[in-house]
């Protein structure tokens, strides 16, 4: 996907997103710039095409789109052509289904927050997996079909069988669009649209409703896979004034530390 941004970005504006006189500098020159969509013709490019090739052209490959839903985005989409089965969906709902309550509450509320452009791409995924005519839900029955009707090379050499099993808990329970949304909202890539600060804020309007709780900094550690030596930055993502997330805390939990979390707005 990464060189699909690259070839997209060649033709919108003729040259290249990372340049140098010589392959080590060309190499320095993708670890270390950031390519430019200011300079002519990009006030002429659309934004939608922008962000296409923006979302492409990220360094973290937790915040690339899959080619599924680049297909779903708004400056590709074609409303006659099918979404193709996306192994990311597999690998968050199998994230999901071990995840604790604290945590699927918060991905509830942020999946929420996201507008229906942004849904177009799990409705499609949802709909690959044929819910249940008479309740519109879905166990693990509807993964192994979807897998059998629509398995490729890749998805054969992509543990494909493993994932599958640990989606097993779904043979004993069935799960609704809602949760489904929620299941297979990825924070990583949300956080690289230009709305994700709008986007993380109504999320945590939501989650202060119906989800947020008190937490010590050593539960909040353990939820988040962290040693005792990360406790003194945990203790920054708890209100000391109700021992409850922060909107910082909020973020940091969903995705994990980066560094532009690590910016988001303080305040809450």
């Amino acid at each position: 996907m990464w060189s699909i941004g690259v070839i997209t970005y060649i033709l919108l504006c003729g040259s290249r997103p990372f340049w140098a006189r010589t392959e080590s500098g060309i190499f320095r020159s993708v670890l270390r710039a950031d390519p430019n969509f200011e300079d002519s013709p990009w006030q002429s490019v659309s934004p939608e095409a922008k962000d296409f090739v923006k979302r492409l052209l990220n360094k973290d490959y937790r915040k690339r789109m899959t080619a599924a839903q680049a297909l779903s985005h708004p400056w590709l989409r074609d409303e006659q052509q099918q979404i193709p089965l996306d192994m990311l969906v597999f690998k968050l709902v199998k994230a999901y289904l071990v995840s604790t309550p604290l945590k699927r509450a918060a991905l509830k509320a942020l999946s929420r927050a996201i507008t229906q452009d942004e849904l177009i791409y799990i409705r499609a995924q949802y709909n690959l997996l044929e819910p249940n005519s008479a309740d519109g839900r879905i166990c693990i029955d509807n993964f192994r079909m979807a897998l059998l009707q629509n398995c490729t090379d890749a998805m054969k050499e992509s543990r494909t069988l493993e994932i599958l099993h640990a989606l097993e808990p779904l043979a004993y329970r069935r799960m609704d669009f809602e949760e489904f949304r929620a299941a297979t909202i990825s924070p990583y890539q949300l956080e690289a649209v230009p709305r994700w600060e709008e986007i993380a804020s109504t999320a945590f309007g939501y989650f202060e409703q119906e989800g947020n709780r008190a937490i010590t900094i050593e539960e909040l550690a353990q939820e988040m896979n962290l040693s005792a030596a990360a406790y003194s930055v945990v203790r920054d993502w708890i209100r000391p004034s109700d021992g409850k997330l922060s909107f910082l805390g909020y973020t940091k939990f969903l995705h994990g530390l980066t560094m532009r979390s690590g910016n988001a707005r303080r305040h809450h």
